[in-house]
């Protein structure tokens, strides 16, 4: 993922909602979300076989971005992507799993871990101290460290924030929110290291160009009686939808 919004214990309906977009190369190969034989309901990445975002019939979930840092990136460093299936697989809580995997992951580029459930959510990352509970409240992460007040991050969770606020359940606004192609302006970019074009157009919470921009957009919602609700929408280059899963299951519930 490049961007995450989570809203817990922040809506009168809904105990938690996770509203992200996954940004990637166009010509890397992904399949679309579905049960995976773990127990866990995810995308895949058919490179290095890991996944981005996942939820399970526990109600656990698990997402990932990386950070940025083109200074310390190292290309021979073991993909992040096994992060989320060992979260999800463990049979410990993620309240263990996740403060265990961050002590003992070395090796690894820079990342954002983000795990829990209905009851409480950790970060963790390998570029700070961690882990770190999420209160009540609105959450953001992109390509740097949890809530850093990158333009996208801010704009995005303002108006998720105010979603959240009026107890609104129109999905499709939070799927147009994440839909926002408009960049920040030079004097408000982070300096991560890249060149000022690239830079304005990593910018946009939803990005489009040829080789590198938004393959998808997932919304997650856990109602406050159990109901989850997991919806994938699929992009080209271009932006154009190409695809979308919708899944409902109750927490707990068997296969």
């Amino acid at each position: 993922m490049c961007l995450a919004l989570i809203a817990f214990a922040a809506h009168p309906r809904y105990r938690m909602i996770i509203a992200a977009n996954r940004d990637e190369f166009h010509a890397r190969p992904a399949a679309p979300a579905a049960w995976w034989a773990d127990g866990f309901l995810a995308g895949r990445d058919l490179k290095a076989g890991g996944t981005w975002l996942g939820i399970d019939r526990r109600g656990r979930v698990a997402l990932l971005t990386n950070v940025r840092d083109p200074s310390r990136h190292d290309p021979g460093a073991p993909s992040r992507g096994a992060f989320v299936p060992r979260i999800l697989a463990s049979d410990a809580p993620p309240s263990e799993s996740l403060p265990a995997l961050v002590r003992n992951a070395v090796g690894y580029n820079g990342y954002n871990l983000i795990a829990g459930d209905a009851e409480g959510l950790l970060w963790g990352s390998n570029r700070a101290e961690s882990p770190v509970g999420l209160g009540p409240g609105i959450h953001g992460v992109s390509n740097a460290l949890l809530d850093t007040p990158w333009p996208k991050v801010e704009r995005t969770k303002n108006a998720f924030r105010q979603w959240c606020t009026a107890g609104a359940v129109d999905l499709g606004v939070i799927f147009a929110l994440l839909h926002d192609t408009e960049r920040a302006p030079d004097a408000m970019l982070p300096a991560t290291g890249v060149t000022l074009d690239r830079e304005r157009m990593l910018s946009s919470p939803f990005i489009v160009s040829p080789d590198y921009g938004t393959r998808c957009s997932t919304v997650v919602t856990v109602e406050r009686d159990g109901a989850a609700h997991f919806i994938e929408r699929s992009f080209d280059p271009d932006g154009g939808t190409t695809g979308e899963i919708d899944v409902r299951f109750a927490i707990g519930e068997s296969a």
